[in-house]
């Protein structure tokens, strides 16, 4: 049974390809696939993420498919738009299980990409990912100022859980998870030992910039080099409250966004990672310009900019 509901959004097909509303196609084979998990019931913080993917959507009539910066014309890469996973009403478990199965039908694609929803998402989808090539090892890539391995048996299956869910149900083991943009005073020592304990690789904004962004990516893949694929998540509040006020949990001494773009073009042009999701931004709490919904769509066309550039 196939929980993906096609997005209702104003697609435009034209003559000319000129913007990321007329690049992306609603039918047919493509390089990406790209779904929506509108799901934020699970989030610990108040967070209407779940509006997310609808407006990330919407934004695109405001971005070319063309990279100025880079001289690269993302049109080369074709990408489908699966829609969004429809979500029960008011059961998390049961649009848990409906992203996890629609992700294991998904994953057998060249590269696919969610638009969260909240980070309890990405539990799901790495699950799924895992169904669907049950032999292979799974390496995390995550860019967050939290560690979310908070206890499951505390929260449920919570925002804040995702990575503890997936080295405690031993889908991916703890050394095969690199976090990278923790910082400050936003996770606890217990969270801390708990990824000490699990061999959780952490590296801080401070670690990050000393070296630079691109070079932080650079030794992640590489300390990543002996698993088969990397699944990528990127939660929107690796950024700082001044550049992202739309994200549930913003925090003083995040990435900015141009180190958050420096960062998704190197990972974008990692051959391993097969699977990326930008989960937690949420478009009520955004100001009145849209300055977060607009670094999300900014931040998803940097990494197809470095899938553009793996050709």
């Amino acid at each position: 049974m196939s929980y993906l509901v096609k997005p209702e959004w104003s697609w435009q097909p034209a003559d000319r390809v000129t913007h990321v509303h007329h690049w992306v196609k609603q039918e047919g084979e493509a390089d990406v696939i790209l779904f929506g998990a509108p799901l934020s019931r699970s989030s610990i913080s108040a967070s209407a993420a779940s509006d997310y993917p609808e407006a990330f959507r919407k934004m695109w009539k405001g971005f070319a498919a063309y990279n100025l910066d880079e001289r690269i014309d993302l049109t080369k890469i074709s990408v489908r738009d699966a829609g969004d996973v429809a979500m029960h009403t008011t059961n998390i478990k049961e649009s848990h299980r409906r992203i996890e199965e629609s992700v294991e039908g998904l994953a057998d694609s060249k590269l696919t990409c969610m638009i969260g929803g909240d980070h309890s998402t990405t539990a799901c989808a790495v699950r799924g990912v895992k169904k669907a090539f049950s032999g292979e090892r799974i390496g995390i890539l995550q860019l967050d100022t939290h560690l979310d391995v908070r206890d499951p048996k505390e929260l449920g299956p919570a925002n804040g859980t995702p990575i503890r869910q997936l080295i405690d149900g031993e889908t991916v083991r703890g050394k095969d998870v690199v976090n990278i943009g923790l910082h400050g005073y936003f996770n606890t020592k217990e969270l801390v030992e708990y990824a000490d304990e699990k061999g959780i690789q952490m590296v801080t904004m401070r670690e990050a910039r000393k070296a630079g962004l691109t070079e932080t990516i650079r030794k992640a893949v590489k300390a990543l080099e002996h698993v088969d694929r990397i699944y990528a998540t990127i939660d929107m509040d690796v950024l700082d409250i001044s550049v992202a006020p739309g994200v549930p949990a913003s925090t003083p001494g995040g990435m900015k966004s141009e180190e958050l773009f420096e960062a998704l073009i190197e990972i974008g042009k990692t051959e391993k990672v097969r699977h990326i999701d930008f989960v937690c931004l949420d478009p009520q709490k955004d100001n009145h310009v849209a300055a977060t919904v607009k670094t999300g769509v900014y931040a998803w066309l940097q990494f197809m900019t470095g899938v553009a550039m793996r050709r």
